[in-house]
């Protein structure tokens, strides 16, 4: 519990929400001065400095008695499907789009563990999980603001996807002479 004790529970809930709000300012500046004339990636940033204003600890109004993982994995599923919604109206995407999704899809199975852990089979002694949820779900918080900002593919998870893609579906990339 390094990163709690250092920072506290409420200071790096705000340092999130702080960090969506300056990524959706940042996409709204670069917006406006015509660097990137999408709309996606500002709808995007948008959508993300929402759901972590809605979802941190000043503001929840979902109040579920001892279930704040609970909480936070139902406002990660409403974020995932408005920006699905996002991407359905907009019909494009952005290099950051995939990690949004997926990170907090990551996010929402670590704070289903953690309700599971501690609400279903009660468990209240500190163990190893609970470190891996802190640091992994707080670096990932960190790569979706990054993501935001600088909208390219900084871990390669593109390049990933497309090898994927190749090696299940081998003939869908082959060219037809």
């Amino acid at each position: 519990m390094f990163l709690q004790d250092l920072f506290g529970l409420f200071s790096l809930s705000a340092f999130f929400m702080w960090g969506f709000l300056m990524a959706f300012f940042f996409n709204v500046f670069i917006y406006t001065i015509g660097l990137k004339k999408g709309t996606t990636l500002l709808f995007s940033s948008f959508v993300m400095m929402c759901s972590y204003t809605l979802s941190d600890y000043f503001f929840t109004w979902l109040s579920i008695k001892n279930s704040l993982y609970l909480q936070f994995a139902l406002y990660d599923i409403a974020t995932i499907f408005a920006l699905i919604c996002v991407y359905k109206i907009v019909k494009k995407t952005t290099p950051s789009f995939l990690y949004l999704v997926l990170g907090l899809s990551i996010n929402t199975i670590f704070f289903l563990l953690m309700y599971i852990d501690g609400n279903v089979l009660e468990n209240n002694k500190h163990w190893w999980f609970w470190e891996v949820f802190i640091y992994t779900v707080n670096l990932i918080d960190i790569t979706m603001i990054v993501a935001l900002i600088v909208d390219r593919d900084i871990l390669g998870l593109h390049k990933l996807k497309n090898a994927i893609r190749t090696l299940l579906n081998p003939s869908a990339n082959s060219k037809m002479p």
